[in-house]
């Protein structure tokens, strides 16, 4: 009898057992989730990033030849001037007193060529009836031709005095808005050694230029005519497009990096560009348009042991080509414009497949060949793990109802 009972116990325990084991046999297996992307026609483009300075395409900085005291100021900050508009003007009196000085000069030496006119004719005549020797009559000859020239010196003073005095005048030379005044009344300016500067104006700023520094490894790709995205700080949702129209062939150096200054022009119909501002600007310097492309990641991808266990793995290759997908070799060792990827198939099956590659830029890899546009590559695969709520219970226990839950895998 106690022998029966313990083979009733024992047949008892190795049910149990049997459940046990199947039951976290099942709950260990992790179950995947392959994620996949269909090829698709579409455009690839490659760029370079830099930061720039918005500056207005042609500023003109309005100073004065005269020194003076500022009597009037007749625009201000964001001013729209036109060309020849009157913008300020300097105390007069000094140099019209300097004018009217150089003016009675003018005169004295007028009188002075008629006497030695006069005296010269006298002489002549003089010298013709044998009064007096020819000596006389060129002393007569020279005093006036000095006298004429001193009128022609007196002439050229008063017109450089009239000409400063007009420079009292400040005229805008274009047409553009006034970016900065400088000056205020009542304010004494000296042109001695160098012209001040009074006033900043550009000449139009629905027209911008962007002064990029792009690095002396990105340069080489930057030419002229390229297209050119940028943005803002004060509207960072607002793409602008530029061009570049300069490569300065003028290194500037920083932080022992080489950079190229490159002149961006760009439209500013609304004005929302303004002076001063800095732009993050990428450089397209290279698009191709409506090829086949998928993303880049797909060819980092290669089947696990995970896969292996929820996906039936198939390779139209020989032995020997699938050994060097077991981690001997990768894509970094094929040839530059091949690689390989992995699709599903319909029959839930992953198979390999060999591709010819064009460009890329880290995002898209266009693909010339070896692909459909039906094909599902694989990018990667995410884990769905049971919701059990903490460790794993028994299974002859009560259960509380549950779900799955994606979880995160290899990409």
């Amino acid at each position: 009898m106690k022998n029966k009972k313990w083979l009733i116990w024992a047949v008892v325990a190795l049910v149990l057992g049997i459940g046990l084991w199947y039951y976290f046999k099942k709950s260990e297996a992790i179950k995947i989730e392959l994620t996949t992307v269909k090829p698709e026609m579409g455009d690839i483009t490659e760029s370079i990033t830099a930061t720039g300075t918005i500056q207005p395409v042609d500023t003109v900085a309005v100073g004065t030849q005269v020194s003076g005291t500022i009597s009037r100021i007749f625009v201000d900050f964001n001013t729209q001037v036109k060309k020849g508009q009157l913008l300020a003007t300097l105390d007069p009196a000094l140099l019209k007193d300097q004018s009217l000085q150089i003016a009675g000069n003018l005169s004295n030496a007028k009188s002075n060529l008629s006497y030695n006119q006069n005296n010269y004719n006298r002489q002549a005549q003089l010298y013709k009836v044998g009064a007096i020797s020819k000596a006389d009559l060129q002393v007569a000859q020279n005093q006036y031709n000095a006298a004429k020239a001193q009128i022609m010196s007196i002439n050229a003073q008063l017109s450089a005095a009239n000409k400063n005095l007009s420079f009292t005048n400040i005229y805008s030379p274009i047409d553009g808005t006034v970016l900065s005044r400088n000056v205020s009344e009542g304010q004494t300016v000296a042109a001695s050694f160098s012209t001040p500067t009074l006033f900043s104006i550009a000449r139009d700023l629905t027209k911008m230029q962007v002064r990029a520094s792009i690095d002396e490894a990105d340069i080489g790709n930057v030419k002229n005519g390229q297209k050119v995205t940028f943005t803002v700080d004060a509207f960072p949702d607002l793409n602008f497009n530029g061009e570049v129209t300069e490569i300065r062939l003028h290194p500037t150096v920083s932080a022992n990096v080489v950079n190229y200054i490159t002149i961006i022009n760009a439209d500013n119909p609304g004005l929302k560009l303004k002076p001063g501002m800095t732009a993050n600007i990428s450089v397209i310097t290279s698009d191709i348009s409506k090829v086949m492309k998928i993303p880049a990641q797909a060819i980092s991808f290669k089947p696990d042991s995970l896969v292996a266990s929820n996906y039936t793995i198939k390779s139209q290759y020989t032995a020997s080509q699938k050994k060097q997908w077991n981690g001997k070799e990768s894509n970094a060792n094929m040839p530059k414009d091949e690689a390989a990827v992995w699709v599903l198939a319909a029959d839930q099956s992953v198979s390999m497949k060999k591709i010819k590659t064009g460009t890329s830029n880290d995002t898209d890899l266009q693909v010339t060949s070896g692909l459909s546009l039906n094909d599902n590559v694989i990018t990667g695969y995410k884990t769905l793990t049971k919701k059990s709520g903490g460790a794993a219970k028994s299974p002859f226990l009560p259960q509380r109802g549950g779900g799955n839950k994606g979880g995160g895998g290899p990409r």
